[in-house]
């Protein structure tokens, strides 16, 4: 495996432990859907939404370098565009949203909710 894809992994497990440890509960993982992937399907209990779970990972921490510049505009559409087929394909009928996790050193460093991350 590259080094960039053992990064990704291993930001995503850290993203998943983070997301249960503040009550989501987790439905998938790098769930594919056509050409589109999301990588962490969740349910917030709080606000009572489904998460579509968007990680970024940086193996060190770098302030000019943040983890979330890698979510352009390009990648947001995707996301919509593939969360919108998984409520689809799966006849999901209440309410949904898409997050950004950013991962680095080893740990969450930031958790951008839909409306904070636009």
């Amino acid at each position: 495996m590259t080094q960039h894809l053992e990064v990704g992994r291993k930001g995503e497990d850290i993203a998943a432990k983070y997301l249960k440890s503040i009550g989501y509960k987790i439905r998938g993982r790098n769930v594919r859907l056509q050409k589109d992937e999301i990588d962490i399907v969740a349910f917030d209990r709080c606000d009572k939404v489904l998460v579509f779970a968007e990680v970024k990972s940086r193996t060190k921490a770098d302030g000019d370098f943040r983890p979330e510049l890698n979510a352009g505009w390009r990648k947001k559409e995707k996301l919509r565009r593939s969360s919108r087929a998984w409520v689809s394909l799966h006849g999901y009928e209440g309410g949904y949203r898409i997050d950004l996790v950013c991962v680095a050193d080893g740990r969450v460093i930031d958790h951008l909710k839909e409306l904070a991350w636009e």
